[in-house]
Protein backbone atom coordinates (compact mmCIF):
# COMPACT_ATOMS: atom_id res chain seq x y z
CA UNK A 1 0.00 0.00 0.00
CA UNK A 2 0.61 3.61 -0.98
CA UNK A 3 -0.33 6.11 1.60
CA UNK A 4 -0.33 9.88 0.42
CA UNK A 5 0.06 11.81 3.85
CA UNK A 6 -3.06 14.86 4.28
CA UNK A 7 -1.90 15.60 8.03
CA UNK A 8 -0.16 13.66 10.81
CA UNK A 9 3.89 12.72 10.29
CA UNK A 10 5.21 9.69 9.70
CA UNK A 11 8.75 8.29 10.66
CA UNK A 12 10.45 6.40 8.24
CA UNK A 13 13.11 4.30 9.61
CA UNK A 14 16.18 1.77 9.02
CA UNK A 15 16.08 -1.16 11.64
CA UNK A 16 18.68 -3.40 12.18
CA UNK A 17 20.71 -5.48 14.94
CA UNK A 18 18.12 -4.32 17.28
CA UNK A 19 19.34 -0.34 16.55
CA UNK A 20 17.23 1.83 14.65
CA UNK A 21 18.08 5.50 12.52
CA UNK A 22 15.19 7.44 11.37
CA UNK A 23 15.89 8.32 7.84
CA UNK A 24 12.87 10.64 7.24
CA UNK A 25 10.20 12.03 8.16
CA UNK A 26 6.72 11.98 5.99
CA UNK A 27 4.02 15.04 6.27
CA UNK A 28 1.27 16.29 4.23
CA UNK A 29 2.67 16.75 0.94
CA UNK A 30 4.55 12.93 1.33
CA UNK A 31 3.92 9.86 0.53
CA UNK A 32 4.54 6.36 2.56
CA UNK A 33 5.12 3.36 0.79
CA UNK A 34 6.57 5.36 -2.86
CA UNK A 35 9.81 2.87 -2.66
CA UNK A 36 7.29 -0.48 -3.46
CA UNK A 37 5.58 1.32 -6.19
CA UNK A 38 9.54 1.71 -8.07
CA UNK A 39 10.52 -1.73 -6.84
CA UNK A 40 13.22 -0.61 -3.73
CA UNK A 41 11.25 -2.01 -1.05
CA UNK A 42 13.43 -2.94 1.83
CA UNK A 43 12.40 -5.45 4.07
CA UNK A 44 14.87 -4.02 7.57
CA UNK A 45 12.39 -0.58 6.89
CA UNK A 46 9.49 0.67 8.95
CA UNK A 47 6.61 3.27 8.58
CA UNK A 48 5.62 4.69 12.80
CA UNK A 49 3.11 7.41 12.49
CA UNK A 50 4.03 9.50 15.07
CA UNK A 51 1.47 12.31 14.74
CA UNK A 52 -1.99 10.75 14.31
CA UNK A 53 -3.84 12.46 10.98
CA UNK A 54 -5.35 11.45 8.01
CA UNK A 55 -4.04 9.90 4.48
CA UNK A 56 -5.54 8.50 1.23
CA UNK A 57 -4.53 4.90 0.24
CA UNK A 58 -4.09 2.67 -2.90
CA UNK A 59 -2.72 -0.65 -3.22
CA UNK A 60 1.09 -0.46 -5.26
CA UNK A 61 -0.66 -2.30 -8.24
CA UNK A 62 -3.24 -0.10 -8.89
CA UNK A 63 -0.86 2.75 -7.95
CA UNK A 64 1.71 1.26 -11.21
CA UNK A 65 -1.74 1.08 -13.21
CA UNK A 66 -1.96 5.07 -12.74
CA UNK A 67 1.28 5.99 -13.25
CA UNK A 68 1.20 4.37 -16.63
CA UNK A 69 -2.13 5.72 -17.60
CA UNK A 70 -1.19 8.86 -16.54
CA UNK A 71 2.93 9.72 -17.13
CA UNK A 72 2.44 13.53 -15.42
CA UNK A 73 1.66 11.41 -11.68
CA UNK A 74 4.77 8.95 -12.31
CA UNK A 75 7.05 11.69 -12.92
CA UNK A 76 5.62 13.57 -9.90
CA UNK A 77 6.41 10.72 -7.71
CA UNK A 78 9.57 9.80 -9.35
CA UNK A 79 10.95 13.35 -8.66
CA UNK A 80 9.31 13.00 -4.99
CA UNK A 81 10.47 9.60 -4.46
CA UNK A 82 13.88 11.22 -5.34
CA UNK A 83 13.75 13.88 -2.56
CA UNK A 84 13.11 10.98 -0.24
CA UNK A 85 15.95 9.32 -1.23
CA UNK A 86 18.31 12.63 -0.69
CA UNK A 87 16.56 12.83 2.62
CA UNK A 88 17.47 9.06 3.41
CA UNK A 89 21.23 9.83 2.69
CA UNK A 90 21.58 13.08 3.98
CA UNK A 91 19.89 12.08 7.29
CA UNK A 92 22.80 9.22 7.31
CA UNK A 93 25.64 11.65 6.54
CA UNK A 94 24.21 14.22 9.34
CA UNK A 95 24.73 11.12 11.73
CA UNK A 96 28.16 10.69 11.70
CA UNK A 97 29.01 14.67 10.78
CA UNK A 98 27.21 17.08 12.72
CA UNK A 99 27.20 17.48 16.36
CA UNK A 100 24.00 17.41 18.49
CA UNK A 101 22.71 21.36 18.27
CA UNK A 102 23.08 21.38 14.50
CA UNK A 103 21.11 17.39 14.22
CA UNK A 104 18.51 18.59 16.36
CA UNK A 105 17.72 21.95 15.04
CA UNK A 106 17.67 20.12 11.96
CA UNK A 107 14.80 17.87 12.97
CA UNK A 108 12.86 20.40 14.62
CA UNK A 109 12.81 22.80 11.25
CA UNK A 110 12.46 19.54 8.93
CA UNK A 111 9.04 18.23 11.38
CA UNK A 112 7.76 22.09 11.26
CA UNK A 113 7.96 21.53 7.94
CA UNK A 114 6.25 18.28 7.72
CA UNK A 115 3.26 19.11 9.93
CA UNK A 116 2.65 22.75 8.55
CA UNK A 117 3.18 23.54 12.22
CA UNK A 118 5.25 25.64 14.70
CA UNK A 119 3.48 23.05 17.34
CA UNK A 120 4.42 19.52 17.98
CA UNK A 121 4.35 16.76 19.96
CA UNK A 122 7.56 15.03 20.63
CA UNK A 123 9.49 13.81 23.72
CA UNK A 124 12.80 13.72 24.82
CA UNK A 125 13.09 10.24 24.71
CA UNK A 126 11.82 9.90 21.08
CA UNK A 127 14.37 12.67 19.90
CA UNK A 128 17.26 10.67 21.18
CA UNK A 129 16.30 7.64 20.35
CA UNK A 130 15.69 8.57 16.61
CA UNK A 131 18.96 10.50 16.55
CA UNK A 132 20.74 8.05 18.05
CA UNK A 133 22.02 11.23 20.68
CA UNK A 134 22.35 10.92 24.54
CA UNK A 135 18.68 11.85 26.16
CA UNK A 136 20.63 14.24 28.91
CA UNK A 137 21.96 16.05 25.86
CA UNK A 138 18.96 16.25 24.01
CA UNK A 139 17.53 17.97 27.15
CA UNK A 140 20.44 20.62 27.30
CA UNK A 141 20.19 21.46 24.73
CA UNK A 142 16.09 21.90 24.05
CA UNK A 143 16.64 24.01 27.26
CA UNK A 144 19.23 26.47 26.25
CA UNK A 145 16.95 26.71 22.72
CA UNK A 146 14.29 27.47 25.17
CA UNK A 147 16.62 30.21 27.10
CA UNK A 148 17.51 31.02 23.55
CA UNK A 149 13.96 32.38 22.73
CA UNK A 150 13.89 29.77 19.69
CA UNK A 151 11.60 27.08 21.16
CA UNK A 152 9.13 26.45 23.99
CA UNK A 153 8.70 23.27 25.56
CA UNK A 154 5.21 21.92 27.31
CA UNK A 155 4.41 18.99 28.51
CA UNK A 156 4.95 16.13 25.58
CA UNK A 157 4.66 19.35 22.94
CA UNK A 158 7.51 21.43 21.15
CA UNK A 159 6.25 25.15 20.13
CA UNK A 160 8.88 26.75 18.05
CA UNK A 161 9.07 30.02 18.44
CA UNK A 162 11.54 31.70 15.95
CA UNK A 163 11.93 29.34 13.34
CA UNK A 164 14.25 31.47 11.11
CA UNK A 165 16.96 31.19 13.95
CA UNK A 166 16.55 27.67 14.21
CA UNK A 167 17.09 26.80 10.67
CA UNK A 168 20.29 29.10 11.12
CA UNK A 169 21.42 26.47 13.97
CA UNK A 170 20.84 23.92 11.88
CA UNK A 171 23.75 22.00 9.71
CA UNK A 172 23.74 21.99 5.95
CA UNK A 173 21.91 18.78 5.77
CA UNK A 174 18.36 20.88 6.21
CA UNK A 175 18.79 23.34 3.66
CA UNK A 176 19.59 20.51 1.00
CA UNK A 177 16.54 17.95 2.37
CA UNK A 178 14.32 21.21 2.11
CA UNK A 179 15.76 22.11 -1.35
CA UNK A 180 14.80 18.97 -2.46
CA UNK A 181 11.40 18.76 -1.25
CA UNK A 182 10.55 22.05 -3.00
CA UNK A 183 12.05 21.37 -6.46
CA UNK A 184 9.76 18.39 -6.20
CA UNK A 185 6.95 20.32 -5.95
CA UNK A 186 7.82 22.95 -7.64
CA UNK A 187 8.28 20.20 -10.69
CA UNK A 188 4.63 19.07 -9.90
CA UNK A 189 3.75 22.67 -10.10
CA UNK A 190 5.04 23.41 -13.49
CA UNK A 191 3.91 19.77 -14.49
CA UNK A 192 0.31 20.43 -13.68
CA UNK A 193 0.35 24.05 -15.39
CA UNK A 194 1.61 22.93 -18.56
CA UNK A 195 -0.94 20.04 -18.65
CA UNK A 196 -3.73 23.12 -17.93
CA UNK A 197 -2.35 25.25 -20.74
CA UNK A 198 -2.10 22.54 -23.33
Amino acid sequence: MVYFVDSGMVSLRVVAGGSLLETAIVGYRGAVGISSVFGTHVPNHQSVVLFPGSALSITSEDLRRVMVERPLIRANLASYAQALVVHGSQSALCGVRHGLEQRLACWLCLACDAVDNQIFSVTHDYLSTVLGLPRAGVTRMLIRFEKQGLIRKMRGLVHVDNRKRLAQRACCCYSIIEGAYAAAHQLARMEREVQISS
